[in-house]
């Protein structure tokens, strides 16, 4: 009979690989996002092009779950909820974001640090009509301080390289 693993060995397993799908740039407060397939990172300003650009701290980029979508276009009633619609940076599919915090990433040749959860804004309201602000909860992705500098590109792989506590 095989041994069952302990809880911290189950945490540190992840062997899936993500895919990043969609990029989107917010050049300003409210302003309609532009998507583009490919981005400059950098770990002292974050994502080039974006309003949180050249700000410090722990939210350089923001990341969200594709397989999450669904989710809240159903609880909003909609067909389909569109990645922009939630004003966040990165869109990824085939790994669990949430699975990620505090943990290092990569996506392409850049390294991210996953810093904690990204809660919705009442702008959600507005977005996706009442209710969207508890539809995003649970849902609204992640966000990442930028490690190394480099590039990011639709169709990059995007996987776990190590706990924050490992370096």
């Amino acid at each position: 009979m095989a041994r069952m693993k302990t809880l911290q060995e189950l945490l540190n397993t992840l062997p899936q690989q993500g895919e990043l799908r969609w990029i989107g740039l917010r050049p300003e407060r409210r302003a309609e996002m532009i998507s583009v397939d490919i981005a400059a990172v950098s770990s002292k300003s974050g994502l080039e092009g974006d309003r949180y650009q050249g700000r410090t701290g722990q939210r350089h980029v923001t990341l969200l779950q594709e397989e999450h979508l669904p989710v809240i276009a159903a609880c909003v009633g909609r067909r389909h909820v569109r990645a922009e619609d939630l004003r966040r940076n990165l869109l990824v599919t085939g790994i669990n974001l949430l699975a990620l915090k505090n943990r290092i990433i990569s996506i392409g040749s850049v390294e991210l640090e996953v810093t904690g959860l990204c809660h919705p804004c009442s702008r959600m309201e507005e977005t996706l009509g009442e209710g969207g602000y508890n539809a995003v909860r649970g849902h609204g992705g992640v966000t990442a301080r930028v490690l190394t500098d480099g590039h990011i590109r639709v169709g990059d792989s995007v996987a776990l390289n190590a706990s924050v506590s490992d370096r």
